[in-house]
């Protein structure tokens, strides 16, 4: 299988850089293909503006969703955004790796998201009708390929328990897992996560990645997290909620969730 990790932290040295490479050898060892966009080490550049699109006159308005889905149907996109996207095309997962600063992604993976995420490429596809809203939601371009994200926290597991003072983890990682990957159709995987990463010593590396060996080895067969599909019937459109009678009894994030 083909593996992409789309890598973002800017010490090869840290905790992050380790496991990246450890899950470059590991993956490579079990007959994958791999490759890596280490956006670092790349300079990736990670504001989506005007610059991006030769086609703009210098002054003119700059509309981003018009005038990225223009450069990506003309096939004049830069060069590091279409190469990105031919990655996540080719790739059948995709981990993403990140330590979690400021309960989100560092901000050059953001910026690689809203650069490679072109208009017509992962979002704005689709029928938009009374019976579909577009290929989104469980549907369009990276449907049938697997998500799963790697993530380093400092902060204690008790810290992101349910009653933990930042919230759960599952709702603070909601907007990427639902939002980022399963919007343009990915299977999103529970994460894989690290916490209190200022006190790894040698036996605790030893787990960790005993544990993302595990992980990483399961990588086909674990099941995705069970978000609802926007099209599957589940959803009114165009209004875009839950119908009355799934999950009445629930709202907020965990309400997208089956089971």
């Amino acid at each position: 299988m083909k593996v992409l990790i789309v890598y973002a932290h800017p010490e090869a040295r840290s905790l992050n850089g380790s496991l990246k490479d450890f899950m470059v050898e590991r993956l490579s060892q079990s007959g994958h293909e791999v490759r890596v966009s280490d956006l670092y080490a790349m300079q990736w550049k990670a504001p989506l503006a005007a610059d991006d699109f030769a086609h703009i006159e210098p002054g003119s308005h700059f509309d981003p969703v018009i005038d990225s889905q223009r450069a990506f149907e003309a096939g004049t996109q830069p060069d590091d955004i279409a190469a990105e996207q031919a990655k996540l095309l080719w790739a059948d997962a995709v981990l993403f790796q990140f330590p979690l600063w400021w309960f989100s992604m560092p901000a050059i993976l953001k910026g690689w998201v809203e650069r490679v995420y072109a208009h017509g490429f992962a979002y704005g596809v689709g029928e938009h009708s009374d019976t579909r809203w577009g290929k989104r939601y469980g549907e369009g371009v990276m449907a049938g390929k697997r998500a799963m994200l790697v993530v380093t926290t400092g902060g204690w597991a008790s810290h992101y328990a349910p009653r933990g003072i930042n919230g759960p983890m599952d709702d603070l990682l909601f907007p990427i897992h639902h939002g980022i990957l399963h919007y343009p159709g990915f299977d999103v995987l529970p994460p894989f996560v690290v916490h209190r990463t200022g006190k790894v010593d040698a036996a605790a590396y030893a787990r960790i990645t005993a544990d993302l060996g595990q992980r990483l080895d399961a990588l086909w067969t674990i099941a995705p997290i069970p978000f609802r599909q926007q099209n599957a019937g589940d959803y009114e459109i165009p209004a875009l909620t839950l119908r009355p009678d799934i999950a009445p009894e629930r709202t907020g994030f965990a309400a997208h969730v089956a089971g």
